[in-house]
């Protein structure tokens, strides 16, 4: 334990060297790439449209649990955290649109697109602060009550 602790801050010190070299040679440490989805953002107009077709349409929250209670989401619709998209990809329907929701469409843009790179029929990809924004609803989602133990 002890060896990995000293690893553990052998990369910290090289990690925060790197970082003032770079800060002086007046350069800034290289930021992470930001993902560009392939998949349209659709706004609230575009999504309420497609709303208008429930039979037609999978709306699919990327988000954790703890989102969708705190921000809301809407009425309908799989619950497939976006870590764990690829291996559900089998209750996921073929013969319906797919809407994908983060809250502000990155993690449902990387989704759509995961989904339309294995043969699904994806439509677009929607935040759901976003649609809130302008002027959507969202359905507010209580969390589940803690079981009760049973008395014996």
């Amino acid at each position: 334990m002890k060896s990995f602790l000293n690893l553990l801050t052998a990369v910290a010190l090289v990690a925060s060297s790197s970082l003032v070299s770079a800060q002086q040679a007046g350069g800034s440490p290289a930021a992470a790439p930001v993902y560009k989805a392939k998949t349209p953002k659709l706004d609230r107009t575009q999504f309420d449209a497609l709303l208008a077709k429930p039979d037609q349409l999978v709306i699919i929250d990327l988000r954790r649990p703890d989102e969708l209670t705190k921000n809301g989401g809407f009425p309908v619709y799989l619950s497939i955290q976006s870590k764990e998209l690829e291996k559900n990809l089998a209750f996921i329907p073929k013969d319906r649109s797919i809407v994908t929701v983060s809250n502000h469409a990155g993690r449902a843009g990387a989704g759509a697109d995961l989904l339309a790179s294995k043969g699904f029929k994806v439509a677009g990809a929607v935040g759901a602060q976003d649609y809130e924004a302008e002027g959507g609803t969202l359905s507010k989602i209580a969390p589940p009550q803690p079981k009760q133990a049973a008395a014996n």
